[in-house]
C-alpha cells in the first residue's frame, strides 16, 4: 500500500506524490515564544515529528522546517510587563521550548528559522504583492486586499462574501475592506522595528511563514502543517500571500492536527486548565505522553486526563516488559526447542508490514499502536508458555530479531528508545510503580474477585487484591462497586 494523506484543502485522502521523486519538503508552523509551551503545543510537535520520522523510515530525503515566531504583539506585551526588550523574552522561551522538545524526544528539524532573521525577505515579498496589485500602503502600514485574490477561502472552505472581521483580523477604518489583513505594521514607541520603504515597522504575523517556508523549500513545496486552529485565517492568508506574490501553487498537501481537551473541556486560560509540558513531565514518563497523544488519529480531538495518561503509562510498561523478556531470555542456557518458536517468529515477522500499512493510511498512529499492542499481547502469552518450562528456549537470533523489530517501529513513534532494564531502573528510582496489566486483564481480576466474594471465599478474594497490588493496581470498594487506580 502506498502512502495516502488527508489533504485539508481537497477534504479527501490523496496518494502522496512529492514534487521531486525521493525528496520531501515540509514546513510546520512553530510556536510564538512568549510563555512555556503546553500540551497542545506538544501534540502538534509530536504529530509532525512522527510524520517526519515515518517519511524518513520510508526512504525519503526530508527537509523539515519548523519556525519560531519571535516578533509578535504577545511577545511585546510580555516584554513591556517585565520591563525588558522583546528579544530577551523570545530568547528565553526559545530555550525553554527546545528543552521541552528534547525531553519529549522530538527530533530536531532540518531548519528552525526565526522570523527576525528573514525581515529582508518579508519586505521583498510585500513589495511584490504591492506591484502585483494585492497590497496597498496607508501611513506606513501595508495591507493585503483579500477580495483581489479570487481563490481566497479555498483551504478553509469559507465563502468570502460571508466572512466578517474576526479574531486576529484587526479592525481599522483606513482599510479598504474589514477582511484585509496586515502585511507590515508601522512601529510604535518602544517596539522592535526595522527600516523599509514604508518607514520603520515590523512584519505582520502571516507574512512570516509565507517567506520562511519558501526560503528553505521553494515557491511550491510538498507538505505544510500545523494545528487546526491555524487553518483560518493564518494558513488561508499564507496561501493568498505566497500565490499572490509568485503566481505559482504554494503547497501540495495541507495537514492539520486536532485539538487537545482537558477532562472533556476545551483548554482555555479562563478555565485555568492549561497544563505546560514541564508540569506534565513531572508526573509522567515522556514516552507515555507520546504514547497517549499518538493513541488517537492526529486529526481527531484527544482528551487529556490523569486516567488516560495512566493507561498510556501502563501500555508503555507492557512494551518495555516484552523487550526486557527478549533480552533476559537470550541468557537462558536452554536449547532452542520450543513448539511456540514458529508462531513467535511469524508474529515478529508480520509486525513491520502491518505497522507500515497502518501508517500509510494517513499516518494512522492509533491503528499502528493497535498492531503493536495486539502483537505484544500475543507474544506475552507465548513467552509465558516458554518461560514456565525450564526445558524450553528460543534462539538468540529470534530474540534479537524481536528486539530489533520492536525498537525499529518504536523509533518511528519516538518510543522504546531506552534499554528496557534501564527503563525499569529509572522508574523505580523515580518512585513510579510498574504496571504491566491491560485494562481488560484488570477487569477480569475484578470479576474473579467479585465471584470469590459472592461464594464467601474471602481468602481467594484477598489473594486477588494482593496480586493486583503487587502489579501496581489498587482496588477501591464502594456500594456502587469496585474501582481501580494505579498505585
Amino acid at each position: 500500500m502506498s502512502l495516502t494523506i488527508h489533504n485539508t484543502e481537497t477534504r479527501k485522502k490523496e496518494p502522496f506524490q512529492p514534487r521531486e521523486e525521493g525528496k520531501v519538503g515540509m514546513y510546520v508552523c512553530g510556536v510564538t515564544v512568549y510563555a512555556f509551551s503546553h500540551i497542545g503545543h506538544a501534540r502538534a510537535a509530536i504529530v509532525f515529528d512522527v510524520i517526519f520520522r515515518y517519511l524518513k523510515h520510508k526512504g525519503y530525503e526530508v527537509t523539515y522546517v519548523r519556525n519560531y515566531t519571535d516578533v509578535d504583539d504577545k511577545i511585546i506585551n510580555k516584554a513591556n510587563k517585565e520591563g525588558v526588550d522583546a528579544k530577551t523574552i523570545a530568547e528565553r522561551y526559545i530555550t525553554e521550548y527546545d528543552h521541552d522538545m528534547d525531553a519529549l524526544n522530538v527530533a530536531k528539524p532540518s531548519f528552525t528559522p526565526r522570523a527576525t532573521e528573514h525581515i529582508a525577505g518579508m519586505v521583498s515579498m510585500i513589495e511584490r504583492l504591492i506591484e502585483n496589485g494585492y497590497g496597498y500602503e496607508i501611513e506606513g502600514d501595508v495591507y493585503y486586499e483579500v477580495k483581489k485574490f479570487k481563490s481566497y477561502g479555498k483551504l478553509s472552505g469559507k465563502n468570502i462574501e460571508d466572512l466578517e472581521s474576526g479574531a486576529r483580523v484587526e479592525v481599522d477604518d483606513r482599510k479598504r475592506d474589514p477582511l484585509d489583513f496586515a502585511l507590515w505594521k508601522s512601529s510604535k514607541p518602544g517596539e522592535p522595528a526595522w527600516d523599509c520603504p514604508w518607514g520603520m515597522g515590523r512584519p505582520g504575523w502571516h507574512i512570516e511563514c509565507s517567506v520562511m517556508s519558501q526560503r528553505f523549500l521553494g515557491e511550491t513545496f510538498d507538505i505544510h502543517g500545523g494545528g487546526a486552529d491555524l487553518i483560518f485565517p493564518h494558513h488561508e492568508n499564507e496561501i493568498a500571500q505566497a500565490e499572490g506574490a509568485t503566481g505559482n501553487p504554494f503547497v501540495r498537501y495541507w495537514i492539520h492536527n486536532g485539538f487537545v481537551n482537558i477532562n472533556q473541556e476545551k483548554m482555555s486560560k479562563s478555565l485555568g486548565n492549561i497544563f505546560t509540558i514541564r508540569e506534565i513531565l513531572e508526573h509522567y514518563h515522556p514516552e507515555a505522553v507520546r504514547l497517549f497523544l499518538l493513541s488517537h488519529h492526529y486529526r481527531s480531538p484527544v482528551d487529556f486526563s490523569d486516567q488516560n495518561l495512566k493507561e498510556a503509562q501502563t501500555g508503555l510498561d507492557r512494551l518495555y516488559a516484552l523487550l526486557k523478556d527478549f533480552k533476559e531470555m537470550q541468557h537462558r542456557d536452554v536449547p532452542s526447542s520450543s513448539p511456540e518458536e514458529k508462531t513467535i517468529e511469524d508474529l515478529i515477522t508480520s509486525l513491520p508490514e502491518a505497522f507500515n500499512t497502518a501508517m500509510d493510511d494517513d499516518f494512522n498512529t492509533a491503528s499502528a499502536l493497535g498492531v503493536i499492542h495486539r502483537t505484544t499481547r500475543d507474544l506475552n502469552r507465548l513467552l509465558a508458555e516458554v518461560k514456565k518450562d525450564d526445558k524450553k528456549g528460543l534462539s538468540s537470533s529470534l530474540l534479537e530479531k524481536g528486539l530489533t523489530t520492536f525498537t525499529t517501529v518504536g523509533n518511528v513513534l519516538g518510543i522504546l528508545t531506552t534499554d528496557p532494564v534501564d527503563y525499569f531502573k529509572e522508574k523505580q528510582k523515580a518512585g513510579m510503580q510498574d504496571v504491566t496489566l491491560s485494562e481488560e486483564e484488570i477487569r477480569n481480576y475484578i470479576a474473579q474477585r467479585k465471584e470469590a466474594r459472592a461464594q464467601k471465599d474471602w481468602k481467594r478474594a484477598d489473594q486477588i487484591r494482593d496480586e493486583l497490588l503487587n502489579k501496581g493496581i489498587v482496588l477501591e470498594d464502594s456500594p456502587q462497586g469496585t474501582t481501580w487506580k494505579v498505585k
